[in-house]
């Protein structure tokens, strides 16, 4: 940069991502040798907010599955170049690439070679390269690990166990366990101000079912019809109150399209936080959100469907027994689980009906949150992360 700044870039390519960002950009100006610093690069409006120059908001091209991504390639290829032009053309000190594996590995990639071939002024850019949030290697892709390490400088992790399963097979690589954003985000759920586990207040009159059926078009679409039906089902054998979080306007019109008329849902864009403080029970789509409701100590069935050909691919790569990260940390069932053609109304409305009904159930659920939440980590996720990435410029 011609101000003699220096500068990050950033990639986030999801809504998750755009709010991991944002704030870590936030950390990172609050620290002294962190207010000259240039942010551009790709993200979505939390990111920009917060000050980033994007070049575009990749989070808008989100899609899920190796399917939906061969339908898109000639879009994502020409996304992908205009950021790897922008990054040769800046020439930023650090490379920050959030989540979104998918996209963001083959960028660290296409980077490196660009350097081994000799690129960059006078042959001398080398910027450090870091993930946050580790990509889930553990669960779909070890071999990939030994390329990870060659490509990046340093790994954010927001989850414990990471550290330790990188050591045992790439112990020169750099990983950091800085914490779960979330135990910043909602810190008024943290283990201790929360209330015990047989708190009678959870088994109300008309407790109310929070669908979450996702952050894209295709989760909305793929997810919500069975979610409904399940509830249908529910509401014959037990009176419950519904209602629905959406992440935007646009995947709030598409949900209403599959709404049949006369079904009561409270619909709503945003503030997860409120409706998971009111819910008795979700249903809820296998992400990020599934975190969210263990942090909120909300019983979840989670669900999953995908097209066919994604499907299969990924039933034979992934390597764990479970998709829930609250299971995967806990190492037991404690959310129901249901994949692909499993995913019926009928087995969601059978798992949310025990969850609703037994406390001996809801009380092991809740217990074994409790352990979850304490695995995250201390508050200061973000600062730091914050910390590690100017590290890294030192």
């Amino acid at each position: 940069m011609s101000d003699g700044r220096k500068t990050i870039l950033f990639i986030a390519g999801e809504a998750s991502g755009d709010t991991l960002g944002a704030e870590l950009i936030r950390a990172i100006l609050q620290q002294p040798e962190g207010q000259d610093i240039n942010f551009i690069g790709a993200g979505g409006p939390k990111m920009e907010e917060a000050g980033l120059r994007a070049e575009f908001d990749l989070s808008e091209h989100a899609v899920v599955g190796i399917w939906e991504v061969l339908k898109n390639y000639t879009k994502f290829r020409r996304l992908f170049q205009q950021l790897v032009d922008l990054a040769t053309k800046h020439e930023p000190d650090a490379i920050v690439l959030i989540d979104y594996p998918g996209f963001n590995l083959r960028f660290a990639r296409a980077i490196r070679k660009y350097q081994t071939q000799g690129g960059g002024a006078f042959k001398e850019w080398q910027p450090k390269i870091i993930a946050y949030v580790s990509p889930q290697l553990w669960a779909w892709k070890a071999g990939r690990v030994t390329q990870i390490a060659a490509d990046f400088d340093l790994m954010l992790s927001i989850f414990p166990f990471e550290k330790k399963w990188y050591a045992e097979r790439v112990p020169e690589f750099a990983v950091e366990f800085v914490g779960h954003p979330l135990v910043d985000r909602f810190p008024q759920t943290r283990p201790e101000d929360r209330p015990p586990s047989n708190n009678p207040d959870l088994f109300t009159e008309h407790p109310e079912v929070l669908l979450l059926p996702g952050s894209r078009s295709r989760e909305v679409e793929k997810h919500l019809p069975a979610m409904i039906e399940a509830t249908d089902i529910i509401a014959t054998k037990q009176k419950i109150r519904l209602r629905m979080v959406l992440p935007s306007e646009e995947m709030l019109a598409l949900a209403k399209r599959h709404i049949p008329t006369g079904t009561q849902i409270d619909l709503q864009i945003g503030d997860l936080a409120k409706a998971l403080g009111q819910a008795a029970l979700a249903i809820a789509s296998s992400g990020t959100v599934t975190m969210e409701c263990a942090w909120f100590r909300v019983p979840t069935v989670v669900l999953y469907k995908t097209s066919p050909p994604t499907y299969a691919i990924g039933k034979l790569a992934i390597k764990v027994p479970h998709l829930a990260m609250p299971n995967l940390l806990a190492g037991e069932e404690l959310f129901p689980e249901f994949i692909q053609s499993q995913a019926s109304p009928e087995n969601l409305a059978e798992a949310s009906l025990r969850l609703l009904q037994d406390k001996n159930e809801r009380n092991r659920i809740l217990d074994g949150l409790d352990q979850i939440a304490i695995q995250l980590g201390e508050p200061g996720a973000a600062t730091r992360a914050a910390q590690a990435v100017l590290g890294t410029l030192n």
